[in-house]
């Protein structure tokens, strides 16, 4: 399933679209030019890899600095040790789409508790 996201002239480089599902997904643009898609939460601990720091192919976690390879999704920096699930991008007609992937999520204990339905 393809989720359109923005248009691409409405993302600059450098910045980050965060998509509101459950369990959300961030879209990077980086400064090359180069979009990657992966979920938003840290797999360390609940925090928003949006909120980080995006540097070349990489984004940095603002909680505890893990730092993760957008390209790959491994982990290029503790204290995360699994890494987070990559998406596909398209661009159709100047607009973004993530294609979700159907690999196993990999969110920290709390947040796979919240998505399968148990106490926030």
């Amino acid at each position: 399933m393809m989720i359109p996201v923005c248009r691409l002239a409405d993302l600059p480089r450098g910045e980050v679209f965060r998509l509101d599902l459950d369990p959300p997904v961030s879209v990077f643009h980086t400064d090359d030019g180069e979009l990657f898609a992966i979920d938003d939460t840290c797999t360390h601990q609940d925090a928003s890899l949006a909120d980080g720091w995006l540097e070349g192919s990489a984004v940095e976690c603002p909680l505890h600095a893990s730092a993760f390879d957008l390209r790959t999704g491994a982990v290029d920096g503790p204290p995360a040790r699994r890494p987070v699930r990559t998406h596909e991008i398209v661009v159709v007609d100047g607009v973004i789409h993530v294609r979700l992937s159907t690999a196993a999520r990999d969110l920290p204990p709390c947040v796979t508790v919240r998505v399968a339905g148990g106490p926030a």
